[in-house]
């Protein structure tokens, strides 16, 4: 593909004003979901072939949040599009001043395999509810449901609107060369790092959703058995493969034991033998299921640790014993490892959480609200929970993103329309009046009343 061209094509389409018609945008998202509940089938067939993903994975954690963001986005765009009034102060009197929302232009998604219909299709759909052009490159890691991709969009939709560009590290390299309005990137930091280099070339304003290892504190006083459940769901949901997921437990050593113990009778209960395939995936690739075996070779091995390299199969595993300095813990696991470290000293741990950098998400189980403030307090992190793990993401009133090395800026609802479009300031005064209070020759008693003025 002409990269240059299809650009081309979507800065002219971008510049007729077409896609700031509020109209117009409302009718291609409808269309987009037309096309995805009408193909459905396709699109559970693709991702199962690609990692063994179940429909009802698929839909819970994939195209729900995406029927969810596009009712959203058809019922508010109207709202959110129209120029807002904002006070203008005696300074600019009489005149108004107002704030009109208008869409950046031409913007690149870089879509993320773990998660690949939501973490693609979300950030364009915004882009386009935002009144924006959008190419789309999906990973290329999970081929099949990039294809479907592919096949939908670009069968239906105008390249100079909206077009799934496919390809690897070359077909990326190429696409962050050229000019774009906005760059929208989800996958790791050390990617992260490269798309934010490849921006500031040419100025482009990017949003980077990366990851990071993200802690579970639990203490005390919490509900064990429904941490352990909650968490466990939280955890092994797409075997590991979530950016959001517990990466490891922080948990008090007087229910250390017993906590290990509910964890591993959830595990049994949900992943069991006669249930895995269905409620279960695969490791994405054998280089990301070869990568985590390597954690596995350790003695602290509390549950789980089977393996099988021909279905890339990792069983949901437990380690305990674990410190900070272990192997495990130098890297964001991303997959279905769960290390739980003890800790007596609640400060000790917080202080072993600040000591790196800050992750995408923290969670908190407990009823010490002392407890809870403390922590919200002390650790900077994207976004998280209390006494949950996971669901603050399916809140399209909470904006999603990092912090640091876990991502530069968020989406999700009008959080996302606000990150794929530009406030445009505007004061307006008549012609009628005009006070000579800034003009020459100045004055003790201009001054005087300026400084009244602006306070």
């Amino acid at each position: 593909m002409d990269i240059n061209k299809l650009l081309k094509q979507q800065q002219a389409f971008f510049n007729s004003n077409s896609t700031k018609n509020i109209a117009f945008r409302i009718e291609q998202l409808k269309k987009i979901e037309s096309l995805l509940r009408s193909n459905e089938a396709l699109l559970y067939e693709a991702i199962y072939e690609d990692f063994g993903k179940s429909e009802f994975e698929t839909y819970v954690t994939e195209l729900a949040l995406v029927y969810h963001e596009l009712a959203n986005f058809i019922k508010n765009i109207g709202k959110w599009s129209k120029k807002q009034s904002v006070s203008t102060g005696f300074v600019n009197w009489p005149g108004k001043s107002y704030v009109i929302p208008e869409p950046l232009g031409n913007v690149l998604v870089i879509g993320a395999w773990n998660y690949p219909y939501q973490l693609s299709l979300l950030p364009a759909i915004t882009a386009l509810a935002a009144g924006n052009t959008v190419v789309l490159k999906p990973s290329e890691l999970p081929k099949k449901t990039s294809e479907v991709m592919v096949n939908l969009i670009n069968n239906n939709f105008p390249s100079d609107y909206f077009c799934v560009v496919e390809g690897g590290v070359e077909e990326t390299t190429a696409l962050l060369k050229h000019c774009f309005d906005k760059i929208f990137f989800t996958g790791s930091t050390a990617v992260g790092k490269i798309i934010y280099k490849a921006a500031a070339e040419n100025l482009t304003p990017v949003t980077l959703e990366l990851g990071g290892k993200s802690p579970t504190f639990v203490m005390a006083d919490a509900d064990i058995k429904m941490t352990a459940k909650r968490m466990v769901w939280a955890k092994f949901l797409n075997a590991g493969q979530t950016c959001v997921a517990p990466d490891y437990v922080l948990v008090e050593k007087a229910i250390e034991t017993e906590l290990l113990e509910a964890i591993k009778a959830e595990i049994t209960k949900h992943y069991n033998s006669d249930s895995i395939e269905d409620n279960y995936l695969q490791i994405i690739n054998t280089a990301n299921y070869e990568r985590l075996v390597k954690l596995l070779n350790t003695d602290n091995i509390y549950f789980g640790g089977q393996t099988n390299s021909e279905n890339r199969f990792i069983s949901p595993s437990i380690l305990h014993q674990v410190t900070f300095e272990d192997e495990v813990m130098q890297d964001e696991i991303f997959g279905p490892i769960l290390p739980v470290i003890a800790f007596t000293n609640l400060d000790d741990a917080i202080k072993k959480v600040k000591e790196r950098p800050k992750p995408l998400s923290c969670y908190i189980y407990s009823k010490n609200k002392k407890t809870i403030n403390k922590i919200l307090h002390e650790v900077s992190f994207g976004g998280g929970a209390v006494n949950d793990s996971l669901m603050h993401l399916s809140n399209s009133h909470l904006p999603f993103g990092g912090v640091g090395l876990s991502g530069i800026g968020a989406y999700h609802g009008k959080t996302g329309f606000d990150t794929f479009t530009h406030q445009k300031s505007i004061l307006q005064k008549p012609f009628w009046l005009e006070p000579n209070l800034k003009y020459a020759p100045y004055s003790d008693f201009k001054l005087k009343i300026i400084k009244w003025l602006m306070g």
